[in-house]
């Protein structure tokens, strides 16, 4: 009987020690210290294959699933106020309004500069003092006709006087006091500058076209005086002075709307020539002129 007892403690106490070592799901002897897998998910050494399996299936679903709704949440969030990729956005297209009609300003004069110019407040202003707009005060000036060394005619007495009616006509048109037809001049050395365009060899008319510092086709630097220019076939004196109150920078360098002063003292400069080398006909005119004291 006691051999039986203390074999039955000998067999129990070695199923207590071994068991626990025997069978699938847990580390070997030899794997129980150098088990990478066993180290990384932080499994006992020791534990019963059980508690290692409910460990490593325990359910995460619900929890991704709530981690990905946030996420989906906030980056619609964010892309609401994304203002980097909201000014990528296409721009609607501008609705254009369309400018108002030309107005009338007196007699054949019809053109935006007149609104452009301020010629509506200026009529409401002499209305309201009781006034009236300043009539024109005609066309004058004289002109030697002179040729170029190369042919070109120069300014006549009838391409300024031509000029100067149509000026103080549009200044009358607009509610500007006239220039007194004795101030427009004839200005040689503005004509020295046409003359040295007409004269450039090239048969592109333009080729000389400009102000001081031009070089023409053959390389002869520009000479003489500087003016606001206008050209072409068929032009006149009347017709220049419309294009330069037509255009806004010339307006306000020639005619000068804003200016209120005397007119007295103001002298109104101009020059024109006739064809051109090689082939321009005397049809074709470059013009200049210029605001100045008399």
């Amino acid at each position: 009987m006691k051999r039986f007892a203390l074999l039955t403690t000998l067999v129990t106490a070695v199923l207590t020690l071994v068991l626990p070592f025997v069978g699938g799901g847990g580390p070997s002897l030899g794997a129980a210290v150098s088990s990478a897998n066993a180290a990384e998910t932080g499994v006992p050494m020791f534990a019963s294959p059980a508690i290692a399996t409910v460990t490593a299936v325990a359910p995460i679903v619900p929890a991704s699933t709530k981690v990905l709704e946030s996420r989906q949440a906030q980056t619609v969030a964010y892309l609401k106020t994304d203002t980097e990729h909201l000014a990528q956005k296409p721009v609607p297209i501008p609705v254009v309004v369309a400018p108002p009609a030309p107005t009338a300003a007196s007699g054949s004069h019809r053109s935006s500069a007149s609104a452009a110019s301020g010629t509506a407040e200026r009529r409401a202003a002499a209305a309201a003092s009781g006034a009236s707009c300043p009539g024109s005060a005609g066309g004058g000036g004289s002109a030697p006709g002179r040729t170029s060394a190369g042919g070109v005619a120069g300014t006549t007495s009838g391409d300024i006087q031509s000029f100067s009616a149509a000026y103080n006509s549009i200044r009358a048109a607009n509610c500007l006091q006239s220039i007194p037809a004795g101030n427009f001049r004839y200005d040689a050395c503005m004509e020295q500058r046409l003359f040295w365009m007409a004269e450039d060899p090239s048969t592109d008319p333009a080729s000389a076209w400009g102000h001081l510092g031009s070089v023409r086709s053959d390389g002869v630097p520009s000479v003489g005086c500087d003016g606001n220019l206008a050209g072409g076939t068929g032009n006149s004196g009347a017709t220049v002075a419309q294009k330069w109150w037509d255009s806004a920078p010339h307006r306000l360098s020639l005619y000068k709307p804003s200016y209120t002063g005397s007119t007295g003292g103001v002298c109104i400069y101009f020059a024109m020539t006739h064809g051109g080398i090689p082939n321009e006909p005397y049809s074709f005119t470059r013009a200049a002129a210029r605001w100045g004291g008399c």
